[in-house]
């Protein structure tokens, strides 16, 4: 099981799409294992944003990060990172797929809804800046026999 770290945008949050998207998440078969809105302060987002530092976009992005309420997911399942990813789709709406979070959603190329771990690496230090020590839970799910294989002894 990998856990992710997931922001939705202020330009989500602005839209009134926070619910619409989270239910993606869950009706995937995703766990969501923490999450809070807050808003991003300025040594936060340049914290989050620091490998982009010096990039013509950075200032403008810390900027936009920092406009609006967020809100802030840690999301589990097997293969998380990749298949959140997948789901969120191209980095620009107007390049995004239609059936993804972008694509269904977004137009900008600036503005693009959601963020999300690229890596486990990356995944593990963004939760670290976002979750603090017992933020994200360790919770067993009902239903978990019914959304992975768990016949051999582990998901699949």
């Amino acid at each position: 099981m990998e856990t992710t770290l997931i922001i939705l945008k202020p330009d989500a949050v602005q839209r009134g799409l926070m619910g619409r998207i989270l239910s993606r998440f869950e009706d995937k078969g995703l766990q969501i294992v923490g999450c809070k809105m807050i808003r991003i302060s300025q040594q936060t987002a340049e914290r989050h944003y620091e490998s982009h530092k010096g990039k013509p976009f950075y200032n403008g992005l810390v900027a936009f990060m920092t406009s609006s309420p967020v809100l802030v997911l840690a999301i589990r399942g097997v293969g998380a990172i990749a298949m959140c990813r997948k789901m969120m789709g191209a980095t620009f709406g107007s390049n995004a797929e239609a059936g993804t979070i972008r694509g269904d959603f977004g137009v900008s190329n600036s503005f693009n809804l959601i963020h999300g771990s690229d890596s486990p690496e990356a995944a593990s230090r963004e939760l670290e800046i976002f979750f603090g020590a017992g933020e994200v839970l360790d919770w067993d799910r009902a239903g978990e026999k019914w959304i992975y294989d768990l016949s051999g002894g582990a998901p699949e």
